[in-house]
């Protein structure tokens, strides 16, 4: 049986450590803590503690920031990655899926970029491909490539995710993400940092030549309707499809139309079994 020290005068005796770790002891093993710090007190000089102060300790709750909290409705998720972004020292990552963001979303980001970078943080973003057709965007990438971020498009990666220094990534909770995770576990944020990073190596650099979007399309297109053929051949429905590339649900249309020209398919089966016959000779 394991045993621990209970001061009586100057000695000490032997006494049951489970008992002391039981409720009913707990009051007892402080009591038994403050009486070795007093006869400690005797030998040293030192003010010795009172018991009631010990009870107040034992009793008042231990701040700890939880590994990982649930945030309700846009303003907390907004909040708590701002507090997060001021404090950053080191580095931000982020993926901002969905394609191309608002103008005004971007110009008030932009003074935020300007402000981490002088600071000497670094920071890296993924976009899809389809933010290179949009004017706003690509006038944001310019001037945040001059300040010294990082930009990198993909065709379709996670979903939408923050990491800071390491120590806090933020993700979205729900499908209409009004819910987030705060993730604080050493253990998640090492993995969804290697998630970022195994993408940051697949994706290209944001390029301003060509500066026309149908010169742009010849970079990204291809690997968009590669994209496309994975997705239909999982059996991905359309909207799914067009949320994971950040395109609209009608773009995705023409997209299909060109790929059953392409192949001469006359019907969505068609191009199913056209698709699905191609990547199977691939593979094999």
């Amino acid at each position: 049986m394991s045993s621990a020290e209970r001061s009586n005068g100057d000695h000490f005796v032997q006494v049951d450590a489970n008992v002391s770790m039981r409720p009913e002891g707990l009051e007892s093993a402080l009591r038994s803590i403050t009486a070795q710090l007093s006869a400690l007190h005797r030998r040293t000089g030192r003010h010795p503690i009172d018991v009631s102060e010990t009870k107040e300790l034992e009793d008042a709750p231990i701040p700890e920031e939880p590994r990982i909290s649930y945030l309700h409705g846009l303003d907390a998720i907004r909040s708590a990655i701002d507090e997060a972004l001021n404090g950053a020292h080191r580095e931000i990552l982020t993926a901002q899926p969905d394609g191309p963001r608002p103008g005004p979303v971007l110009d008030t980001a932009l003074e935020s970029v300007r402000r981490h970078i002088e600071a000497g943080v670094a920071m890296r973003t993924l976009y899809q491909h389809t933010t290179r057709f949009d004017e706003a965007t690509k006038n944001y990438v310019r001037a945040v490539t001059n300040y010294g971020v990082r930009i990198r498009t993909l065709a379709e990666f996670f979903d939408r995710l923050i990491i800071v220094d390491d120590s806090v990534a933020f993700i979205s909770a729900n499908e209409s993400r009004t819910t987030g995770l705060a993730i604080r576990e050493p253990a998640i944020v090492r993995f969804l940092k290697d998630t970022f990073e195994r993408s940051w190596d697949r994706a290209k650099s944001f390029p301003f030549v060509p500066l026309h979007a149908a010169k742009a399309a010849d970079d990204v297109i291809p690997s968009l309707r590669e994209s496309i053929s994975r997705l239909l051949i999982s059996g991905y429905s359309d909207k799914r499809i067009a949320r994971r590339l950040g395109i609209s649900e009608r773009s995705l249309q023409g997209h299909i139309a060109t790929m059953k020209q392409q192949l001469g398919a006359h019907t969505r089966l068609q191009l199913g079994y056209l698709l699905g016959r191609d990547e199977t000779t691939l593979v094999l």
